[in-house]
């Protein structure tokens, strides 16, 4: 079968995986209402296309903390590549290294942050971190991805608590025996450990984290920072204010707060508030190059996917997620074309009016 659009990836990883592993990606928190919106919300955004602009030659470059990248399409932090091929989050790093975007590495990977960087040595890479109970924890990977040559720290804040996923629940989800939490690999004491959950002890987060924790982290490292799970004006206002370098608005793909916005929906107000002081990305419910087209002319620098990504590997490894990438960079190049952009740099909110439906 050709794999045409990433719904064709979707159905593949449905149809081939075990149900607790698909019901484990594909979960939304509670009834999974912001989850679903994340795809909803961009269907209610229309283009307004100019013509006669000659679009006989395009490009899709940008820039992401000042390094270029292919186009604006990078994969976000999801956990346990393992599950859905093989190879994991090797895979997934060769892949991102090839199509020359950005790739940011979930603490939860199922290999090792070492590994990672082994399989795709030249990739362009970020790492996603949680604040642990133990802030030796946190502190011990942070120095050792920044030894590493990651870019930048992405500090995931939406997390205080796990969201309710209800077919986890049912499934009693676990990782199998012969897949780990490799970063941890070691850390945690097996006797000691008691109830699971996702893979490390269960309370190993920590619900206090605040503000004052994005200057400790600075405090530790010389990485970027930048901030994931910003729904609100109010702290993207109070990002800025506490000296990060970027924000990815984002809702954890519907696994957190039901009932929140979809990430789309609250873009524009982010954007106004930010005014151009730091950058801005997103993730959630992106799945067409007309998406990737809509984020950027709402005002994201760049957008990253998370569930396509694991679809792509699911179906083919390296290679699926070379093709989810690379269907997405040639939608978004056609789309570009057809609403009359020659380059990233013309793609502004002049090129959305929201459906009147």
């Amino acid at each position: 079968m050709a794999m045409v659009c990433l719904t064709d990836f979707e159905e593949y990883a449905k149809e081939h995986l075990s149900k607790a592993t698909w019901d484990y990606y594909a979960a939304g928190a509670d009834e999974c209402c912001t989850r679903d919106d994340n795809l909803l919300a961009y269907k209610r955004i229309r283009l307004r296309p100019r013509i006669l602009r000659d679009v006989s030659v395009s490009d899709t470059r940008t820039t992401v903390q000042g390094t270029e990248i292919s186009f604006p399409v990078g994969i976000a932090p999801t956990a346990f590549h393992c599950l859905a091929w093989h190879e994991g989050e090797m895979a997934t790093a060769r892949a991102t290294e090839a199509l020359n975007t950005c790739y940011i590495t979930s603490t939860y990977s199922t290999c090792s942050v070492e590994e990672i960087v082994a399989a795709a040595p030249n990739g362009y890479r970020w790492f996603q971190l949680y604040v642990y109970r133990d802030r030796k924890l946190s502190e011990h990977i942070v120095h050792r991805v920044e030894a590493l040559g990651y870019k930048a720290l992405v500090l995931t804040v939406d997390v205080p608590y796990t969201g309710k996923r209800r077919n986890d629940i049912r499934n009693q989800f676990k990782l199998p025996p012969h897949l780990k939490v490799k970063n941890f690999d070691g850390v945690f004491q097996p006797e000691a450990a008691g109830p699971e959950e996702y893979g490390i002890p269960a309370n190993t987060l920590d619900p206090s984290i605040s503000w004052k924790d994005v200057y400790w982290l600075q405090s530790i490292t010389r990485l970027p920072i930048i901030i994931k799970g910003i729904l609100t004006k109010e702290d993207a206002e109070l990002a800025v204010e506490h000296g990060v370098q970027g924000i990815i608005v984002s809702n954890h793909g519907g696994r957190q707060l039901d009932g929140g916005p979809a990430s789309i929906d609250a873009l524009s107000e982010i954007v106004d508030t930010v005014q151009g002081r730091i950058e801005i990305y997103l993730d959630g419910g992106i799945r067409t190059g007309s998406d990737v087209l809509k984020a950027l002319a709402l005002g994201a620098k760049c957008v990253f996917i998370g569930r396509p990504a694991v679809w792509g590997l699911a179906y083919k490894g390296e290679e699926g997620v070379r093709e989810v990438l690379q269907i997405l960079n040639d939608e978004f190049r056609l789309s570009m074309a057809l609403s009359g952009c020659r380059n990233v740099a013309e793609i502004n909110r002049n090129l959305i009016q929201f459906s009147k439906l």
